[in-house]
C-alpha cells in the first residue's frame, strides 16, 4: 500500500508530554522519543501499528498537507487511565534534491523534533497490520531492526516480559545501525533493553558498520554469519517466527546475507517463501 492511499481522515489532535533526545550528542543522527496524550479516549491502538502525522508544508514536496506513517514505539496504555498515550521515535531528517543538489529539511521529521511540551499535532489512523505474539510461549522469536525500526520491537519485547510474562522460547534481537551512537535504546544515553538482559531467554545481537565515518554499510554479513548455524536452527524450528523492521532496504541486504547463509540466493527465495505461507516471516518496512 502506498503512503498515498492512506487516509488523512478522521483527524485527531494529540497533545505532546514529552519529547528526549535518545541518541547522544557525538551521534550524527538526532532521534527522539515524543509521548502524545490522543483527545479521544476510544482511540485504539495494537503493538506495530504506525499512526499518521499530518503537517501543513510547502507545496513543492507533495501537496499543502504531508502525511508520514510513524510506528508506535510502547504498548497501549492500560484502560481506564485517561487519554490514551503514544510513544512515537522520529530522526530528523534531511533530503538531497536529485536535481538541483539542494538540501531540505524533511517536513515531518523535523516539524516533530522541534515540537515542545503543550504543543498540538494532527494524527490519523492507527494504521497497519500489529505483530501479533505467538500463542505458543515456547516460541522462538528473531527479531531484526534497522534505525528507527526499533521501535516496534521496544513494544514487543515489553510486551511479552511485561505482560504475556513466563516467555520459555528465545528472543534473539539483531539491530542494525551506523555506529554504536546511533543504537536506539541500547546506547549510553537510553537502554532500555538492559532491563530484558536478565532474562534468561533474550540476546541482543547488534551489526554496526565496520568504518561509520566512512558510511561504510551496516555489517549484517558479520552480525548473521557470526551466528549462521544458530540461526539456521532457529529457523528450521517450526516453533521460530520472524520479524523484521526498518526502512524498506533492509529487505535486500538480508535477502543476500541469508542467501548466501542457506547456500544460495534460490534456496533461500524457497525457505523464505515457506516462513511467509506459514506465518512465520512478517515485514514492517517503511
Amino acid at each position: 500500500m502506498r503512503l498515498e492511499d492512506y487516509p488523512k481522515e478522521p483527524r485527531y489532535s494529540a497533545t505532546v508530554l514529552s519529547t528526549e533526545r535518545i541518541t547522544g550528542e557525538g551521534a550524527d543522527a538526532e532521534v527522539r522519543e515524543l509521548v502524545l496524550e490522543v483527545d479521544r479516549p476510544e482511540f485504539n491502538f495494537d503493538i506495530g501499528q504506525s499512526v499518521g502525522v499530518l503537517v501543513e508544508g510547502p507545496k513543492e514536496f507533495g501537496g499543502s498537507v504531508h502525511h508520514r506513517l510513524y510506528t508506535v514505539a510502547d504498548t497501549p496504555a492500560a484502560k481506564g487511565k485517561g487519554k490514551p498515550e503514544i510513544t512515537l521515535v522520529v530522526r530528523r531528517c534531511d533530503y538531497i534534491d536529485d536535481y538541483s543538489g539542494e538540501k531540505y529539511k524533511g517536513v515531518n521529521s523535523n516539524y516533530l523534533c522541534d515540537r515542545k511540551p503543550g504543543d498540538t499535532v494532527s494524527i490519523t489512523g492507527p494504521f497497519g497490520i500489529p505483530f501479533t505474539v505467538p500463542d505458543d510461549k515456547k516460541a522462538n522469536l528473531l527479531l531484526i531492526g534497522l534505525g528507527t525500526g526499533i521501535a516496534p520491537f521496544r513494544a514487543f519485547i515489553k510486551h511479552i516480559y511485561q505482560e504475556v510474562g513466563d516467555w520459555e522460547g528465545k528472543v534473539t534481537l539483531l539491530y542494525g545501525a551506523q555506529s554504536g551512537l546511533e543504537l536506539l535504546y541500547m546506547n549510553d544515553k537510553r537502554d532500555d533493553f538492559a532491563r530484558y538482559y536478565d532474562e534468561d531467554t533474550f540476546e541482543a545481537i547488534k551489526a554496526l558498520s565496520p568504518r561509520p565515518n566512512w558510511s561504510d554499510p551496516i555489517a549484517w554479513d558479520y552480525a548473521i554469519e557470526d551466528r549462521s548455524q544458530e540461526i539456521l536452527e532457529m529457523l528450521d524450528d517450526k516453533h521460530t517466527y520472524v520479524y523484521v523492521a526498518g526502512l524498506a532496504p533492509i529487505r535486500d541486504a538480508l535477502d543476500k546475507v541469508f542467501g548466501y547463509v542457506v547456500g544460495s540466493p534460490e534456496d533461500w527465495s524457497k525457505k523464505k517463501e515457506a516462513l511467509i505461507d506459514a506465518d512465520r516471516w512478517v515485514e514492517l518496512l517503511y
